[in-house]
């Protein structure tokens, strides 16, 4: 739609992450047109967090597959403020920082303090020319993958929104799907206590403070990226994905010239710490909000329907299952699908809040 209004910021978040250098977060504003812009009740400001080896564009880009539409686009149109965010050390945010830094701490203080500066803008007028002051607007945190497990850690730490949206993340396990008689992917379990330096480790046996080690020796673990990659495009992407939108090359080690919603870095103790059982316990907990638990039908989640017990405090937790939709959810055909169980879910939390 012309009437929408795409900004890009660079937001200064040195003081909020601690780590005495300069650091930054990058975000992507897409505005509604002020038609549709609600004056009878609270906008709803949206702020989305992509998953490990993906960047903002997951939701400002659209995608290429059997669907079509960006997200952000989609929710503007209706009338929805929507943020799309790289963490820190993502994307175009700043990444020139020590791996062993990039943690669920810091992270989660640069989006908190990069997404206050920008309600700060909202609620003052001045985020852009001749848009409306939002001084009370709902507020909504959602993210795809590593992006929902920083979405819980966020909202349990710092109490940002008023629901999550979890897509895609399980809060009481996330393990990659494979084909039935294919190999199970058995990745590395880190404690928090771990702090790895890369991701995607040459000999993952070896760091100190692995505790399936034994299973990993069973499970026959190899550093062959690319045939981990192969593996897991069945759990990415539905069959009527065409291989040749395959995003998996080069998973997780992106190098090259990536496609516009790719990373070429991943926060490595964040990637590495979120798909251990219970990796934000704590901070699932310790959510009292509206959570929205969502899969596609093929998806990381061992037992989708098992997510309520993660979320002890929360007062609503709703779980979806969109059809035809593999874990990278906005390259599916149903990917609208999934998008308007969000939109009607907000309304919820709206009234809720």
């Amino acid at each position: 739609m012309s009437s929408l209004q795409s900004l890009d910021l660079r937001l200064d978040v040195t003081d909020a992450t601690g780590l005495g250098e300069e650091a930054s977060i990058a975000a992507t504003v897409t505005l509604p047109s002020r038609e549709s812009l609600p004056t009878d009740r609270a906008p709803i400001v949206c702020f989305a967090k992509p998953g490990g080896g993906y960047s903002r564009g997951y939701y400002t880009v659209d995608l290429p597959g059997p669907g079509s539409g960006a997200q952000a686009d989609w929710h503007a149109e209706r009338g929805w403020i929507f943020v799309s965010v790289d963490h820190l050390g993502v994307g175009d945010s700043s990444t020139k920082h020590a791996p062993e830094t990039l943690d669920y701490t810091r992270l989660s203080a640069a989006a908190a303090g990069a997404e206050q500066q920008i309600l700060d803008s909202l609620a003052a007028g001045t985020l852009a020319e001749g848009f409306p002051a939002v001084p009370d607007p709902v507020k909504i945190g959602i993210g795809q993958s590593m992006g929902g497990c920083m979405t819980i850690v966020q909202q349990g730490r710092y109490e940002s929104y008023d629901g999550i949206g979890v897509l895609g993340y399980s809060a009481v396990h996330t393990t990659p799907p494979v084909r039935p008689g294919d190999t199970e992917i058995v990745p590395p379990w880190v404690p928090r206590d771990v702090f790895p330096i890369t991701w995607a480790d040459n000999d993952a046996l070896r760091p100190e403070g692995i505790v399936n080690k034994g299973m990993l020796a069973r499970a026959g673990l190899s550093s062959d990226h690319a045939a981990a990659g192969a593996a897991m495009r069945w759990g990415f992407h539905w069959d009527d994905v065409p291989t040749d939108v395959d995003d998996t090359t080069d998973f997780p080690l992106r190098g090259g010239n990536p496609p516009p919603w790719a990373s070429t870095t991943v926060p490595a103790v964040v990637a590495t710490w979120c798909i251990v059982p219970g990796a934000v316990a704590p901070e699932a907990a310790a959510v009292t909000v509206p959570v929205l638990s969502a899969f596609g039908q093929r998806d990381v989640g061992s037992d989708p329907r098992g997510e309520l017990r993660a979320y002890k405090s929360a007062n609503s937790v709703d779980f979806y299952l969109c059809p035809r939709m593999a874990h990278m959810h906005n390259f599916a055909g149903t990917r609208e699908l999934l998008w308007q169980r969000l939109d009607t879910w907000a309304e919820w939390v709206r009234v809720a809040r």
